[in-house]
């Protein structure tokens, strides 16, 4: 468990110091452009995250709305370079390829800006007794709370909150915010990254760990992050995220 506590320390420094040198500025408009009307080819990113970004647990996509910049930059790098496989909804690689790079980091930079939180949108987290009428797996969030911010040191699994942060709620530029995230996206990567069908982890991270959570795990883990607040304990004032020095809004 250190083990991987040291890691992510040693990552996300090296992905600091590479971030002021490796992004241009990013144009705000043309990102947003992108994500409500799409590009040449490339449809709306809206059609299938949501128009405010809070993703879609029927369709199996992730909320994008605040989330950390440099992951998402990262992802639509992996689409597009085929390291990560959209195996969901099969469009994403095609998607990403179709946009350049520059296209990239601003839909991106735009998307990490955009910090609606579930008590603000029309949206909700996802409806776990919905989802459970429907026929779908559903864990505890009692026992995925346990997960996240402590662990399962029997097991010797580490908790999540040790790379994403408290609550899941995200450590730049590395980790990316896993809090408020649709249920069926977490379950759906989680058991991904077991499998190796996803593999585009830094050093195998999620991997590793992934490998050693069941099925009731991976459920437990899902059904608390979808709701975990943005705040911690006593504070009600949610950590503010980071401006990235080599991204600037026009």
């Amino acid at each position: 468990m250190r083990r991987l506590t040291k890691l992510a320390s040693i990552l996300g420094a090296a992905a600091l110091m590479a971030t002021t040198t490796v992004y241009a500025a990013a144009d705000m408009a043309n990102g947003k452009k992108i994500y409500a009307e799409g590009k040449g080819s490339v449809p709306a990113c809206s059609s299938c995250h949501g128009e405010k970004g809070m993703g879609n647990d029927m369709l199996g996509t992730p909320r994008l709305a605040g989330q950390v910049v440099q992951f998402l930059v990262k992802q639509l790098e992996d689409f597009a370079t085929d390291k990560r496989m959209d195996t969901t909804m099969f469009v994403m690689n095609a998607n990403a390829k179709g946009l350049s790079a520059q296209d990239r980091i601003d839909v991106a930079y735009y998307m990490s800006k955009q910090m609606t939180t579930f008590a603000e949108s029309a949206s909700e987290p996802s409806n776990l007794a919905e989802l459970k009428e429907n026929g779908v797996e559903v864990g505890s969030p009692y026992l995925g709370k346990i997960m996240v911010k402590y662990g399962l040191t029997d097991r010797d699994i580490p908790a999540c909150k040790s790379c994403h942060g408290f609550n899941g709620r995200g450590a730049e530029p590395v980790y990316p915010k896993i809090n408020e995230q649709k249920y069926s996206y977490l379950v759906s990567q989680l058991k991904k990254w077991r499998d190796g069908s996803r593999n585009n982890d830094p050093m195998s991270q999620m991997q590793v760990v992934a490998r050693q959570l069941t099925d009731e795990d991976i459920n437990n883990a899902a059904a608390y992050l979808t709701s975990a607040p943005q705040t911690t304990d006593g504070n009600s004032r949610a950590a503010a995220m980071h401006e990235p020095k080599s991204y600037s809004s026009h």
